[in-house]
């Protein structure tokens, strides 16, 4: 079967940093769906692990971690699913990615496709919205129906894709959303998803935040620069406030703040679950259909911002350098093999 994969971690700019490859199709078994794929989205997380270092893989490695697709086969463990199915996921990073024409993903970890989305604009949807989802509404504790209406929430890189999707779960919640952005482009995609404020993540935050009339903020999600942002959101936090970032940190990370705040600092990893086979692995699953079903109801929309046909590897080769430029909005998606 087509695949995309590399054997050399290469700068983006080496046409040998991801190939065309031609790999075995897989076959189910346990708890496996295979999954034909039609479309897959690209995530900063690609990026890193295509990064460059010493490394030679024997075998080509697969990347990609959001598909859509039909299932094909199903493993014999497998009740909730059967061929034919239309399914999105984000896949395990222990495993091979989703780069393939043929796919092995678990199935506690897969859900149906929204069914008012066609496979290409329901593909920029599954790591994001896991992200954003389990950050807000487990990471932070935030309540999903609105019991903690009216508290503030600052989104840092809301036009990115997992702010795309974190602005509108904060509306769903009742929050105020501020999020971040600097270009006239990003302010109005923001604005456009719901955002209650934009402010500039160039000049001080905590001083951007009170210009638009918070003291303090309640919550922080920080999708972007933790290094970079952590004085401001140590200042922009307010007191029993939580912090919630999805980048890890470079230097070591000044908490003396937070403690005479009481406040709090969590991380949020969306292959948690898979990577170490939790007993609640099967949320991720449940948590996909539910994002389904508000994106059938139209409370919240698709975050693709673009369609790239077909996948090979020069188009898979673009779209990795131009998110490593960070200027990218909402989710670029790849649909379609040759």
């Amino acid at each position: 079967m087509k695949a995309v994969g590399l054997t050399q971690y290469l700068p983006i700019d080496n046409e040998n940093s991801l190939l065309d490859v031609e790999i075995p199709k897989p076959t189910a078994k346990g708890k496996d769906l295979l999954v034909q794929v039609k479309a897959i989205s690209v995530n900063p997380v690609d990026t890193k692990i295509r990064a460059p270092k010493e490394k030679i893989e024997s075998e080509p490695r697969i990347l990609g971690w959001d598909a859509t697709g039909i299932v094909v086969e199903v493993g014999p463990e497998v009740t909730e699913f059967q061929a034919g199915d239309e399914v999105y996921y984000a896949g395990d990073i222990t495993r091979p990615g989703s780069n393939s024409e043929f796919h092995l993903v678990d199935a506690r970890i897969v859900a149906r496709k929204p069914q008012n989305l066609d496979f290409a604009h329901a593909a920029a949807f599954p790591l994001t919205g896991i992200t954003a989802w389990e950050a807000l509404f487990e990471r932070l504790n935030i309540n999903r129906k609105g019991a903690d209406a009216g508290k503030s929430i600052l989104i840092i890189n809301g036009a990115g894709g997992v702010g795309s999707i974190a602005i509108q779960l904060g509306k769903l919640a009742k929050l105020n959303v501020i999020a971040t952005a600097s270009r006239p482009e990003t302010i109005a995609w923001c604005q456009k998803l719901g955002a209650d404020e934009v402010v500039n993540h160039r000049n001080n935050l905590a001083q951007e935040i009170k210009q638009v009339g918070y003291q303090n903020v309640d919550y922080i999600l920080c999708w972007n620069d933790t290094d970079g942002h952590w004085q401001a959101m140590n200042e922009a936090i307010a007191p029993q406030g939580t912090i919630c970032s999805i980048v890890e940190n470079e230097g070591a990370l000044d908490m003396d703040t937070l403690k005479s705040k009481s406040a709090g600092f969590v991380w949020e990893f969306m292959f948690t679950r898979s990577m170490y086979q939790t007993e609640d692995m099967a949320e991720q699953g449940n948590l996909l259909n539910q994002l389904s079903k508000l994106i059938e109801d139209g409370v919240i929309i698709t975050t693709c911002n673009e369609v790239v046909k077909p996948i090979d590897a020069k188009n898979l080769r673009d779209v990795h350098q131009r998110i490593e430029k960070g200027r990218t909005i909402g989710k670029i998606v790849l649909a379609e093999w040759n």
